[in-house]
């Protein structure tokens, strides 16, 4: 039973390095696209409204994506004043809960109403009010659900890390990075 929940863990924690990747390779797009927009407007005076609505499109994207590998790397926001000071298994147990009662329940949620969402701009056919704009809008508004079940899919492997440490299977330690 030991190797089964710990491998179990590995493998979905491989999936959020995975989508921490993507996030980073976006990242890298951002920059290259904002880099394009400003050596266009201030060398040739040329403005591109697709190539700046680009930018929050990616800038969203990376932001949607980034969460899934933050849960992973237990980079997220948390008011620790007590939880630093509990034992690995109490810290478990609040994890696990929190993952159960909130997280879960909360990528449901969106990523339910996001289908709804990015379904209503694919039936009207909505794209940018701006001539030159993005046409499609329904995609950057599918990466909503899509992104919110990366985020449960990552918090299935942060519930099997917490549960691996709670069963005492696997030591409290916080992950590498994407970078060796």
């Amino acid at each position: 039973m030991t190797p089964r929940l710990v491998k179990a863990e590995q493998i979905f924690n491989r999936f959020s390095d995975a989508i921490g990747s993507f996030s980073a390779v976006l990242l890298l797009l951002l920059v290259a696209n904002v880099f394009y927009d400003v050596v266009m407007r201030y060398l040739f005076n040329d403005v591109s409204i697709g190539m700046q609505e680009l930018e929050w499109h990616l800038y969203s994207m990376t932001f949607l994506f980034g969460v899934a590998y933050t849960l992973k790397a237990d980079g997220h926001v948390r008011v620790d004043m007590i939880y630093e000071r509990l034992s690995a298994k109490k810290r478990a147990v609040i994890d696990i809960t929190g993952t159960l009662l909130f997280l879960w329940p909360f990528c449901f949620l969106v990523a339910g109403y996001g289908i709804g969402f990015a379904h209503q701009a694919y039936s009207i056919n909505e794209m940018s009010g701006d001539p030159g704009g993005l046409p499609y809008r329904w995609v950057i508004k599918g990466m909503i659900t899509l992104s919110f079940v990366c985020v449960l899919i990552s918090s299935v492997g942060f519930m099997l890390r917490s549960l691996n440490e709670y069963l005492g299977l696997e030591k409290a330690h916080k992950y590498e990075s994407l970078t060796p």
